[in-house]
C-alpha cells in the first residue's frame, strides 16, 4: 500500500502546484528585509570610512588654509605676534581652531543633516556650488559615454567576429595604446594640434566661447537648451566647445570597453551553445547579437559601472585642462587651495555615486543573467 503525501499537521508543506504558504512568505520577506538592511549598512559603512580617511588626510597632510588665505600679506606684519594673531583669527573663522576630534564630530554631524559646509574659496554652501556645476559635468559625461560605449562595443564585436584579422589587429593596437596613454596627455595633444597649430578648434575656455552668452537655462545642458529655445548659434557654439573634451574622454572610455567586449565575445563564440546554433543554420548576426553578445554582457556591465562613475566624478584633470566649469574642476581648485569643505563635499558626492552605481549593478546582474538571482 502506497503512502499518500499529506499536509495535515505540516504548516510548511504545500500541495503540488500550490503557491507559497503564509509562513514561507513571511520568512522570505524577513530574509529580503535583512538582506536589504545589510546592504544599506555596508554602503553607509563604506561612505563613513571614505569620509573619515578624507577628513584625516586633509587635516594632516594638506597645507594650512590660513596661510593660503593670508597669502603675501603674511609677510607684511610688523611682528611675529601680529602674524600669529592674524593666522589664529583666520583659523577661528574657518572653524579650524578646535581639536581634531571636535572638528570631526562637527563634520559628521553636519553630514548627517545634509550640510556639506561652506566653501573657503567661494563663501557659498558646498552643496549649492556642486549643484551649480553638476550640469556641466553631466553634459560632458553624457556625450563622452555615448561615444565611448557605442565605439567600444562596435569595435569590440567586430574584432571578435573577425578574430586575428587585420581589423582585429589594428583595433587591439589602438585600444592598448589609448589605455596606456594618460587621458590628460591626450587632451593636451589634441589642444596643441587642433587649437594651437591648425586653429580649427575653440580654446579651452569652458562651455561657451569668450563673450558669448549661454542659452536660456532649461535643462542645464547648453546644446539641448539652445536647440529647445531656438538659439541655434548658442547651441552650435556649445557643441564646438564640447568636441575636444568629449573626444578625449570618449577615446579613453572606448579602449577598455573594446577590450572587455572582445574578450567576452570570443569566450561566448567558442561556447557549445553558439556552435550548436551555428550548426543548426541560425543567422550569423542573430548568433552574434542575440546569443554571444548578450551572454557576454556581465563583464561589460561591470566595467560600465566604473566608467560612468569616472565620467561623473573622476575626470578632474580633463576638466582642468579644458577649463570646464564642472565638479571635477571645482575639486581641483579645492585641492589647490586646501578648501577642506569643498574637498569633503566632493568625496561625499563621489562615494555616494559609486555606492549607488554598484548597488544598481547588482540588481542589473539579475536582469541580464537570471542565474545570479537564483
Amino acid at each position: 500500500m502506497t503512502a499518500t503525501p499529506t499536509t495535515i499537521g505540516d504548516p510548511v508543506a504545500a500541495p503540488l502546484g500550490a503557491g507559497p504558504t503564509p509562513r514561507r512568505a513571511r520568512r522570505r520577506a524577513r530574509i529580503d528585509v535583512l538582506a536589504l538592511s545589510r546592504r544599506l549598512g555596508g554602503s553607509l559603512a563604506v561612505i563613513l570610512s571614505v569620509l573619515t580617511v578624507t577628513f584625516l588626510v586633509t587635516r594632516v597632510f594638506a597645507p594650512d588654509p590660513a596661510s593660503l588665505f593670508l597669502g603675501a600679506a603674511g609677510n607684511g606684519f610688523g611682528s611675529p605676534a601680529e602674524a600669529a594673531a592674524a593666522r589664529a583669527a583666520v583659523r577661528h573663522d574657518l572653524g579650524l581652531d578646535g581639536s581634531l576630534f571636535h572638528q570631526y564630530t562637527t563634520f559628521i554631524g553636519q553630514m548627517a543633516h545634509g550640510d556639506l559646509g561652506t566653501s573657503f574659496q567661494t563663501g557659498r554652501p558646498v552643496t549649492s556650488d556642486m549643484l551649480d556645476r553638476l550640469p556641466a559635468t553631466a553634459e560632458l559625461a553624457l556625450y563622452s559615454l555615448l561615444i565611448g560605449v557605442v565605439v567600444g562595443m562596435l569595435v569590440g564585436v567586430l574584432s571578435a567576429v573577425r578574430h586575428e584579422g587585420w581589423f582585429d589587429r589594428i583595433s587591439r593596437f589602438f585600444a592598448i595604446g589609448f589605455m596606456a596613454m594618460p587621458q590628460f596627455w591626450v587632451g593636451l595633444m589634441l589642444l596643441w594640434v587642433f587649437y594651437t597649430k591648425l586653429h580649427v578648434a575653440p580654446g579651452p575656455v569652458g562651455r561657451m566661447p569668450l563673450h558669448t552668452p549661454p542659452p536660456q537655462n532649461i535643462t542645464g545642458f547648453f546644446v539641448f537648451d539652445g536647440v529647445i529655445t531656438g538659439n541655434f548659434s548658442a547651441a552650435w557654439s556649445a557643441a564646438g566647445q564640447l568636441v575636444l573634451p568629449v573626444i578625449t574622454l570618449g577615446l579613453g572610455l572606448a579602449a577598455p570597453i573594446c577590450k572587455v567586449v572582445r574578450t567576452s565575445m570570443l569566450e561566448a563564440l567558442h561556447s557549445d551553445y553558439v556552435r550548436t546554433a551555428t550548426g543548426l543554420g541560425f543567422d550569423r548576426r542573430r548568433i552574434w547579437l542575440a546569443y554571444a553578445l548578450k551572454n557576454g554582457l556581465l563583464p561589460v556591465i561591470t566595467i560600465l559601472a566604473g566608467i560612468i562613475g569616472y565620467t561623473l566624478a573622476g575626470s578632474i584633470l580633463i576638466e582642468g585642462i579644458f577649463g570646464w566649469p564642472g565638479i571635477g574642476n571645482y575639486a581641483l581648485r579645492a585641492i589647490q587651495t586646501s578648501d577642506f569643505p569643498a574637498i569633503q563635499g566632493f568625496v561625499v558626492y563621489s562615494a555616494v555615486l559609486y555606492v549607488v552605481l554598484y548597488e544598481g549593478l547588482n540588481l542589473l546582474y539579475a536582469v541580464v543573467d537570471p542565474r545570479v538571482k537564483a
